[in-house]
């Protein structure tokens, strides 16, 4: 249950980062064939291009999450192992996000520039696509929750966390072009405060790296169950 919603967080933080919240009008504009004005005063706009981008890039989130726990399940034997290897990689990742470490391997963007857009298919294509041009940029954070995933005991698990993952990345995304004006606003004063967002979201994937080591955090996620039961209904 922990683990469900460090990965919805962690979707929300690589929405928040620096490849995909400012490029989201150019997306946008792009996706559903409108104008800047056109999305400013929601003229002829379409929610389902901007769905259907969304369920493309979560679709492969999810392909990554079941290869990440199916390489778990195989390397099970050494399950203690694996944890503690699982727990330093994530740490690793999380000094990144924070800007401890300067990784330049893990700091760049694949650029993905589509000729044409065809409706809703040629929408999931592009979010398919735009998921593996986005993977570098966000490696460390979504690289921490498939890592995450590859310690889950199940298939089922490793897919529920991506899921959950996706819809971080993907609820602010429809919802920015549903709010378009609201978000233009929001994202001004978002960018002020980038840098402690990110700092924040890295301290923790930090702190979940060293709980995955130390074996603490299935302990603390029946800590918050004892009193919050109601979360129990949840993955």
């Amino acid at each position: 249950m922990t683990e469900l919603f460090i990965a919805l967080f962690a979707g929300l933080i690589s929405f928040l980062s620096p490849c995909v919240l400012p490029l989201i009008p150019g997306y946008l504009a792009y996706i559903t064939g409108a104008s800047f004005n056109d999305l400013l005063e929601k003229r002829n706009i379409s929610l389902l291009p901007i769905v259907s981008f969304a369920l493309g890039f979560s679709i492969i989130f999810i392909i990554f999450g079941m290869a990440a726990t199916f390489m778990g399940q195989l390397l099970l034997k050494n399950s203690n192992e694996l944890r503690i290897i699982a727990g330093s990689i994530i740490i690793i990742f999380s000094l990144q996000v924070i800007g401890i470490l300067k990784l330049d391997f893990l700091n760049f963007e694949k650029k993905y520039h589509p000729k044409s857009n065809k409706g809703l298919f040629g929408s999931l294509i592009m979010g398919m696509a735009f998921a593996f041009g986005w993977t570098p940029c966000i490696g460390p954070i979504l690289g921490s929750i498939l890592i995450l995933a590859s310690t889950e005991e199940s298939i089922n698990r490793g897919i529920l966390l991506l899921v959950f993952y996706s819809l971080g990345l993907a609820i602010p995304f429809i919802l920015s072009g549903y709010l378009f004006q609201k978000f233009i606003t929001i994202s001004k004063n978002l960018k002020k405060r980038m840098n402690l967002i990110t700092k924040f979201g890295g301290s923790l994937l930090l702190i979940t790296g060293i709980l995955i080591i130390t074996n603490q955090l299935q302990a603390l996620g029946f800590y918050i169950l004892e009193y919050f039961p109601i979360l129990s209904k949840i993955g």
